[in-house]
């Protein structure tokens, strides 16, 4: 019987090998190497190891591990491309700024948009499909449009 950890460990090292597009097959990988789980205990590994699905070459949507890389600089046309592939809607209300994504998308643009250390930006919370930016003025108007010039949208 395997333990979390070395479950969590080979499913690190099977999404880095292989482009995993799903649970099922992820499971099929790990019984290759002796480890049985059920699909709730992988989503639960996948959401604790902070897996997401990412676009890859090939078109397919696999999983990948992100590094936790706080200090690492995303420049401006990283951010760019980001914006203009994932956002769909800038909305301003005060000094927050929402923006829309498509599901399960918010966060890699509030990962970019953090490291991007954007002027007049405080920071970014993001759920599933919306995401919130904090102004650093009681008014975001500024933020906002910088987004909406990031993102492509008029």
């Amino acid at each position: 019987m395997t333990t979390k950890v070395q479950r969590q460990s080979a499913i690190a090292r099977i999404v880095g090998e292989y482009e995993v597009t799903s649970q099922p097959q992820l499971i099929e990988l790990l019984g290759v190497q002796g480890i049985e789980a059920t699909q709730a205990t992988i989503s639960r590994d996948l959401d604790d190891i902070g897996a997401v699905k990412v676009r890859v070459a090939s078109g397919n949507t696999v999983y990948a591990i992100p590094q936790f890389e706080p200090d690492r600089f995303a420049p401006l046309d990283q951010l760019r491309r980001v914006m203009g592939e994932w956002v769909a809607e800038v909305a301003l209300s005060g000094n927050i700024v929402v923006l829309r994504t498509p599901p399960g998308c918010a966060h890699v643009v509030g990962s970019a948009l953090d490291r991007s250390r954007i002027e007049g930006m405080i920071g970014t919370v993001a759920g599933d499909d919306t995401l919130m930016c904090v102004a650093d003025t009681p008014d975001g108007s500024a933020l906002a449009d910088r987004l909406r010039t990031l993102a492509g949208i008029s």
